[in-house]
């Protein structure tokens, strides 16, 4: 069970193509050369579809051997927990809501207003993508919001069901100015190869 990265973004009417205000990742399982792309997908991957999450929803996306795990909250701030497919989703989703509550906390509505990508710095965010590599650690907050299951609809769907009609997510990809030439190259060929991810 793995943690790849988890990004906070403004989305929603503040944002109608979201803004990644800050992001961590653990990346020790790829090799130096891939560093740089899998990053780049991350940020891909969060922006795509915290745009097709609508406020106030949750929902998993599942791409081959990946979930990618989005939360709007209703006033637009958002976030994504980019995991492998055995890791929990409700855990996932507690550290989501409990991130992003505490991101409000400190940043106020300054947040609100950040126009530049990356542009707030939020040390805790390293310290969540260590925390949350073990779900296990994360069992007494889990058991204190045991409501999340009960009280919210989590959706799960494919990145087809995510795309709109006729959109693939090839084309996205190409057309992205998110992704550099290399990152671009780097997708078609692991598409090529039928790896275990696009992102690895």
């Amino acid at each position: 069970m793995k943690v790849v990265g988890i990004t906070i973004l403004k989305a929603g009417a503040l944002a109608p193509q979201p803004l990644q205000l800050a992001s961590a990742s653990d990346l020790s399982s790829y090799s130096f050369f891939q560093r740089g792309g899998v990053k780049e997908m991350l940020t891909f991957f969060s922006k795509t579809f915290t745009a097709r999450t609508q406020p106030g929803q949750r929902q998993s996306v599942q791409h081959e051997a990946y979930i990618v795990h989005c939360y709007v909250r209703p006033d637009g701030l958002a976030g994504t927990v980019t995991t492998d497919l055995e890791y929990p989703p409700r855990v996932a989703f507690v550290l989501l809501t409990q991130l992003l509550d505490e991101f409000a906390a400190s940043q106020g509505d300054a947040w609100k207003s950040a126009t530049v990508p990356d542009s707030i710095v939020y040390p805790p965010l390293e310290e969540y993508v260590a925390k949350y590599q073990d779900p296990a650690s994360a069992d007494k907050i889990t058991k204190i919001q045991k409501d999340l299951d009960d009280t919210t609809e989590i959706l799960h769907k494919t990145i087809d069901n995510v795309l709109e009609r006729g959109v693939k997510l090839d084309q996205l990809v190409e057309r992205s100015d998110d992704l550099s030439r290399q990152s671009k190259m780097f997708y078609k060929q692991a598409r090529k190869t039928n790896s275990c991810c696009v992102i690895s």
